[in-house]
């Protein structure tokens, strides 16, 4: 693969995130007070602050050799927060509704938390072709 199509790749995972965060924990929410406006809700901003994050500073970090292994360290830092912090959420909501066992895995966050873990594993192939220097080799 070439770095290119890694990097659009890992873009297009990080925007996702961003937009599925930004739909589930809109910081834009109606003010009560004032119908038809809307207010900024600080809570819900910092769940999507790290897609935010991964979107631009992990993207601008990969575009060059010499700050690639930043956008390594970045993006996995962001994987593994992003997994404790939706684990955490899905399990509260989990036990604060009583969903039954069979339905945890589809109500949870764990198709999420895969779509975090495979932003991860693109960014590892984009560093790995980085490091050496050139595209990855075609497997056959």
């Amino acid at each position: 693969m070439r770095k290119r199509t890694l990097l659009s790749a890992l873009v297009l995972l990080a925007l996702s995130g961003l937009m599925l965060h930004y739909r589930i924990h809109n910081f834009m929410v109606p003010d009560p007070l004032h119908k038809g406006m809307t207010m900024f809700d600080g809570r819900s901003f910092f769940a999507s602050l790290f897609p935010l994050i991964d979107l631009l500073a992990v993207t601008a970090l990969f575009l060059s050799r010499r700050t690639a292994a930043y956008g390594y360290l970045l993006n996995g830092l962001l994987v593994i927060y992003g997994t404790v912090f939706m684990a955490h959420l899905s399990i509260a909501e989990i036990l604060a509704k009583g969903v039954p066992f069979p339905a945890m895995v589809l109500k949870s966050t764990l198709p999420d938390i895969g779509i975090a873990w495979a932003d991860f594993l693109v960014g590892k192939a984009l560093y790995d072709a980085h490091v050496k220097g050139g595209s990855l080799p075609e497997e056959h």
